[in-house]
């Protein structure tokens, strides 16, 4: 009985925090981004801002996003890659371009699809007036 009043719990811990899984690869992702030296952490956390607001994925796609995003940087640093190289000169460029590698997550699809069948209801209410 305690078996199954544990399982609810965390069915329902789930249900309202996510998937407990994202949870463990999103801190594994965060402690990997601390250890990187001062530039790197400041680029990187500039960067995760960004995506934070504009990036294309959610849930395993957005952790997936910022893995291969940690993987970049901390191979960036053991080469000791400058960050002009890794960015280049236009640092919205280079995100767009990393963004693009990735799918759209369910909300945004949703609200991408939500957003345009609005338009069409509006532009088709403007043919038949």
């Amino acid at each position: 009985m305690a078996d199954e009043s544990k399982n609810r719990y965390l069915q329902y811990l789930q249900l309202v925090t996510g998937p407990l899984e994202e949870k463990k690869r999103w801190w594994q992702y965060k402690a990997r981004i601390k250890h990187l030296p001062d530039n790197y952490r400041t680029a990187v956390e500039a960067l995760e801002r960004y995506l934070m607001h504009f990036g294309p994925a959610d849930g395993a796609g957005a952790m997936a996003m910022y893995e291969d995003l940690a993987d970049l940087f901390e191979q960036s640093a053991a080469d000791r890659t400058p960050i002009r190289d890794i960015f280049g000169d236009d640092p919205v460029e280079f995100v767009e371009a990393f963004m693009a590698n990735y799918p759209l997550g369910q909300y945004r699809t949703r609200e991408r699809n939500r957003f345009t069948s609005a338009i069409d209801r509006a532009a088709e209410q403007d043919r038949t007036q």
